[in-house]
Order: C-alpha cells, then sequence, then structure tokens
C-alpha cells in the first residue's frame, strides 16, 4: 500500500498535471487530437496512484523481480508511446510541408510564365499602335 500523505501528493501532483495539460488546450498550444495520449498517461498515473495492486498484477504478469523495475518498464513504456506519437505526428507534417513547398513552386512558376506572356501581350500591343 502506498501511505496516505504519498497518495495524496501525488493525487494532487496528477491533478496539477491535468489543469496543465487543459490550459495548454484552452490557449491552443496543445491540439486536440494530441491531447489524447497526454489525457490517457494521466488517467493511467491516476489509476496507478489509487489502484497500486494492478502494478503488482503487472509485475507478476510479465516475471519482473521487484516492483520498482516494473514501475519504470512501464514508465519507459509510456515514454516510448508518447515519442513514437510524437515522431509519427512530425513525420505526417514533414510530409505535408514538403507537398505544400511543391505546390507554391509549381504556382510562383504559374504565376512568372502568366506574367511573362501579359508582358509580351502588352508589348505586342504598344507595337501593334
Amino acid at each position: 500500500m502506498i501511505p496516505q500523505t504519498l497518495q495524496i501528493t501525488l493525487s494532487v501532483a496528477v491533478i496539477c498535471y491535468f489543469i496543465i495539460i487543459l490550459y495548454y488546450l484552452k490557449k491552443r498550444m496543445l491540439e486536440l487530437k494530441y491531447t489524447l495520449i497526454w489525457l490517457v498517461a494521466g488517467v493511467v498515473m491516476g489509476i496507478m496512484i489509487y489502484f497500486p495492486e494492478l502494478l503488482v498484477h503487472f509485475v507478476g504478469i510479465f516475471g519482473i523481480q521487484s516492483n520498482m523495475n516494473g514501475l519504470y518498464i512501464l514508465c519507459i513504456a509510456f515514454i516510448f508511446m508518447i515519442l513514437m506519437t510524437l515522431t509519427s505526428i512530425a513525420s505526417r507534417q514533414q510530409l505535408k510541408i514538403r507537398i505544400l513547398i511543391q505546390e507554391i513552386s509549381m504556382m510562383e512558376k504559374r504565376i512568372r510564365e502568366l506574367e511573362k506572356a501579359a508582358d509580351a501581350d502588352e508589348e505586342s500591343r504598344k507595337h501593334s499602335n
């Protein structure tokens, strides 16, 4: 069991964590679709505070010798999950940026061609008058 003072302290920390996430969401510093992974991490932290025996079951299932080692493995797993999610988001954004750069380049080329054609058309009008 977790001592009650530690449980209260951890509960306050998780509540502060949720307040920060909601503040970032409100200030549009974090998009709603990316907030989900952070909220899931907070919910798991909250569950572990109030039901620490779940960690013992987790440790037993995977044959880990120490509860602390199990906690570290769980934390590392969440860090990997968050890193993979952020990496996939960055990769998708990079692809979108590349496509937009290509589209802008094609539009700029087309604008230059149209400007040259308009200048040539204007020159031919001047010479015909």
